[in-house]
């Protein structure tokens, strides 16, 4: 081609680009403002709007919706590429099935598909509601990728395939910037919402990701993580506004041993280099190796399936106010490090000053281009390692396998522990003769869970039992255990030696919708003005199996009255000074202040004495014992420390709380309280703590301090009654086992017909 013509090709294509970088639309024109500027705050409709508007006007980024949110929003994935990788993503979702599964890929095939392929890096923003900035910074970083022609971005879109979903909680995100508008120019402006900021699970929602409860979980793993199978998965969270300003993998110990030690050494790698890049923007108050441990699957999905998942927490604003922070409000100690000295993992302390909502999002946008970064430049590197963590997978020797039994308490539970692993891609086989294994005998029909399968590390972790290697000086930063066997009540059996099993897969297992419990009672369901996970969590069980109640908040729990509404009150886990204080005068808008005080506590009392029941479920039973003077010695939780772990309680098989239960099973205990009962008490203990071996799942110290102690109590008081239970019966859904416990409770409640 002449040159001359040449140069007019050059041209006309640097004005057609020229003309495509124009017609992209600034975050600033489509909101009025820029991301991240002072008290603004976005609405989930104009988010998805200017998603859609890039879309539209780019060949670099596609938007698709995966499904409706709990409260019927559009949760939007958007994928960002050149134009060539977006024309071809069937094509490189086969490569990654092809290298997620090395049985089906020998290893001459993979270096082929690795050197086509793409790393695919999933970003996902703002599960918490109230940490807001990194869906502004969702916004900005996705138009400068779109628009900003640097060698780093023609990386990333020539080497990744960036999904990027910009909240995993719109229906949050929407109550939070409600909120904020509402409370703008007032003393309360910056507050938390007097709500739960997802419906059921709340801050719970990042907790989700093995039971799958909720609808938000259900389509990212669905549609995101299961079709794509990501090699880095990006988590953008924020933290508490007096210590570090940003917090990067390498992570603090424990680390679950079924992460594979190749995985971990690469988030090593990858969230030193985000300090790295930090550091060399000049970012300060830069942690790793602090904080946050890299145990369990509640939070690490990606992780047991040969994914890096990279965590940072900046800190926060008041939502999108600014804050100053005084030298002398920097915390002394946290865990890991020291926010006041420097360090090796904290080389430049940040001592003070003033922190807006855009410092959050300029930290962000530094760690989200680090992220996509390294994933370019080493993306044969993980695609590489992604495939030899397949492979170490379907090499697994201890245990050989699961096996299910047929014979089970609950077959419901056992179609719901199968649905769980097949929605997280486990393969299950069933025994299609009776066989023989580890010196037990095996009916046809029992599921097996061979363990040389590429998600073993996933099902080994949610079948054995944790033994979190925990120390009482350092306690652990998140709940020690998740073995869904205890929860669910099922007999999981593993399997040391091979053996000879005739096996053929299971068909697809979807757990029946639990039938409509046969309760009578008047329900109604505590729910405090301080929002807590626990009422959330109370109130999806109750819908999922069909009982009807009210949520009854202070006010209406103050007019009294409450007999002839109601046969029995919930109370939810939460501190007894919250429900009987809440909010103080000042802290919240007036009509959110206050708690049950003594006018609400005479008023149980009355309800006590029509007959009523009152069921208090883990802390709540502190206010209990304290209101109405029980006659229980509560073990002082100095003496014990379970921050979230199964224990083994013993049933009293004669008390109605315990019908349709084995004489011993596994509960969820979480900072719950335990009784000593004197002679003469009028407490009859339905579950108590053996003499020994407490500890099912998980880390607990001080043992002995519970041993024989009372953990469920059903305490009469004159024709009423108070139900105390020392555990979370309904924890985060998935105790399934203890659900009966609750239920029994429930229908302990006087008929309403006799008290009208």
């Amino acid at each position: 081609m002449p040159f001359r013509a040449s140069l007019r090709r050059w041209a006309l294509m640097v004005a057609l680009a020229a003309r495509t970088v124009a017609a992209v639309p600034s975050p600033e024109s489509h909101f009025g403002h820029a991301m991240g500027a002072d008290r603004t705050v976005l609405d989930w409709a104009r988010v998805v709007s200017y998603f859609q508007a890039l879309a539209q006007s780019s060949d670099r980024i596609r938007v698709r919706e995966l499904g409706k949110t709990t409260e019927g929003r559009p949760l939007i994935a958007v994928t960002i590429a050149n134009p060539a990788t977006l024309g071809n993503l069937d094509r490189h979702i086969w490569i990654q099935k092809k290298l997620a599964d090395p049985r089906l890929t020998p290893p001459a095939e993979a270096e082929t598909l690795i050197a086509e392929g793409k790393t695919v890096v999933l970003v996902t923003c703002s599960i918490h509601a109230t940490e807001l900035a990194s869906t502004h910074a969702a916004v900005e970083f996705a138009y400068r990728l779109l628009t900003q022609d640097t060698p780093r971005f023609r990386a990333i879109l020539d080497n990744t395939i960036f999904l990027l979903v910009p909240s995993l909680n719109p229906d949050g995100l929407d109550l939070v910037a409600q909120w904020y508008r509402q409370t703008l120019g007032t003393p309360f402006e910056g507050t938390a919402p007097p709500r739960l900021t997802q419906k059921y699970a709340g801050h719970d929602l990042n907790r989700d990701w093995y039971f799958f409860t909720q609808a938000e979980t259900r389509l990212a793993v669905a549609q995101l993580h299961n079709v794509w199978h990501p090699q880095v998965v990006y988590d953008l969270h924020q933290q508490g506004p007096f210590a570090s300003r940003i917090f990067v993998p390498p992570w603090m110990d424990p680390i679950d041993p079924n992460i594979d030690p190749l995985l971990a050494q690469e988030c090593n790698l990858i969230g030193t280099g985000i300090a790295v890049d930090l550091t060399a923007a000049g970012q300060t108050g830069v942690v790793m190796n602090a904080l946050y441990d890299f145990w369990g699957p509640a939070r690490h999905y990606q992780a047991y399936h040969a994914g890096l998942r990279i965590l940072t927490e900046s800190a926060s604003a008041r939502l999108a106010s600014p804050i100053a922070v005084r030298p002398d409000q920097i915390e002394t100690a946290q865990p890991g490090f020291l926010p006041r000295q420097r360090s090796w993992n904290y080389l430049q302390p940040w001592l003070g000053g003033e922190w807006k909502l855009r410092d959050i999002v300029d930290d962000q946008l530094i760690a989200m281009e680090s992220v996509l970064y390294q994933a370019a430049t080493r993306r044969e590197d993980l695609l590489r390692n992604f495939y030899r963590i397949g492979l170490r997978a379907t090499r697994r020797t201890s245990p050989w396998a699961f096996v299910i039994p047929t014979r089970q308490r609950d077959p419901a539970a056992v179609a719901k522990l199968i649905e769980t692993l097949q929605f997280g891609e486990v393969e299950v086989d069933r025994a299609t003769q009776p066989f023989q294994a580890g010196g037990h005998k095996y009916e046809a029909g029992s599921y097996l869970i061979r363990m040389r399968q590429p998600y073993s590390a996933y099902a080994k972790t949610l079948l054995e039992r944790q033994n979190f290697p925990g120390d009482p000086r350092h306690p652990p930063y998140d709940v020690t255990a998740h073995t869904l066997p205890l929860l669910l009540g099922v007999d999981a059996v593993a399997i040391e030696a091979p053996a000879d099993v005739p096996l053929e897969p299971a068909a697809a297992v979807v757990a029946p919708r639990p039938p409509a419990l046969s309760i009578h009672a008047r329900i109604g369901v505590y729910q405090s003005f301080v929002p807590a996970d626990d009422e959330g969590w109370t109130r999806w069980v109750l819908e999922q199996f069909g009982v009807p109640y009210v949520s009854v908040t202070n006010p209406d729990l103050i007019a009294g009255d409450l007999r002839r509404r109601f046969d029995v009150l919930v109370f939810p886990d939460q501190r007894a000074a919250i429900i009987s204080t809440g909010y103080r005068q000042g802290e919240m808008p007036g009509q959110y202040t206050g708690g049950l005080a003594e006018q609400g506590a005479e008023a149980l009392r009355r309800f006590l004495a029509g007959g009523g029941t009152l069921i208090f479920l883990n802390r709540s039973a502190d206010y209990a014992v304290q209101t109405f003077g029980l006659n229980l010695r509560p073990v002082p939780r100095a003496a014990y420390d379970s921050p979230g772990s199964l224990l083994n309680v013993a049933l009293d098989l004669s008390s109605p709380l315990t019908r349709g239960l084995p004489a011993q099973i596994a509960v969820w205990s979480e900072d719950s309280p335990a009784w000593d009962v004197p002679k003469g008490s009028a407490a009859r203990v339905a579950a108590r703590y053996p003499p020994s071996g407490i500890l099912a799942s998980g880390w607990l110290a001080g043992e002995s301090s519970l041993a024989g102690k009372a953990a469920l109590v059903d305490y009469p008081i004159g024709p009423g009654r108070v139900i105390l239970f020392g555990l979370r019966p309904q924890y985060r859904g998935q105790s399934w086992q203890a659900f009966q416990l609750l239920f029994n409770a429930l229908r302990l409640a006087p008929d309403s017909a006799n008290t009208q």
